[in-house]
């Protein structure tokens, strides 16, 4: 998994090898087997506040982000997160982002029915007051986060590293139509595959049979069971699960 996946890190496998697999291994026995490569330097922590950990399920916060095509072409991606569940409710590309444009992508974030009551963004010029008004007719309070604060936003921020790291630092879009491709992808690979350790680990929306029931052995697969991965994103990740030999 290290050599197939070069982004992931000791818990990442260890979770991926525990959800899918039904394997118990903590991340210092994976350390120690993986492959020693230099690292780049320390990834730094997020703070959390009283108020996001009170109020977590209630949450949503949006942010863009950059993306540059083989043709050397700007785009802004725009992310929505729900807090608690650490799903990806919407996730969109433009050349040329207005307030209009994210609004209307709001409200395909945001069902009739949602239970949401705070909208975190920052004070980017892109999230007018109007915007902020209509949002507001939704039940939904803004919040905008203090200057020069990135912390206040940080569950997006995050979200966004992971894009960054684990998608578009590695694959290189040809057009507008490849980059939203490329970010669906990864999307729903975010939200139905990958392992969140802020969530136990768990993943957002986990598709049946996970977590993996793990037996009386716990470092061994069951008999007649192999270990089988599909490829993410052309093999730049793999999803892993078991299946009848």
């Amino acid at each position: 998994m290290a050599l197939d996946n070069v982004s992931w890190g000791e818990e990442r496998i260890a979770n991926e090898l525990l959800l899918k697999l039904g394997i118990r291994v903590y991340p210092r026995t994976v350390r120690k087997y993986m492959p020693k490569h230099p690292r780049s330097g320390p990834r730094g922590d997020q703070r959390w506040s009283t108020f996001v950990r009170n109020h977590a399920s209630a949450i949503i916060a949006c942010d863009f982000c950059i993306a540059v095509t083989a043709t050397f072409r700007l785009f802004y991606v725009l992310v929505v997160i729900e807090h608690g569940s650490r799903r990806l409710l919407h996730c969109n590309v433009t050349e040329y982002p207005t307030a209009e444009w994210t609004l209307q992508q709001l409200r395909e974030a945001i069902s009739c029915d949602h239970p949401y009551r705070y909208l975190i963004h920052d004070r980017d010029n892109i999230f007018s007051k109007g915007l902020d008004r209509s949002i507001s007719r939704l039940g939904i309070d803004v919040i905008e986060t203090p200057y020069r604060s990135p912390q206040a936003n940080s569950i997006c921020g995050r979200v966004i590293g992971s894009l960054r790291r684990e998608c578009l630092d590695y694959m290189i879009p040809l057009n507008e139509t490849h980059l939203r491709k490329i970010v669906k992808e990864w999307v729903a690979y975010y939200n139905r595959s990958r392992p969140h350790a802020a969530l136990g680990p768990s993943v957002p929306d986990p598709p049946p049979g996970i977590p993996v029931s793990i037996g009386y052995e716990r470092h061994r697969i069951a008999e007649k069971l192999k270990v089988i991965s599909r490829p993410i994103l052309c093999g730049l990740h793999h999803e892993y699960a078991l299946a009848p030999i």
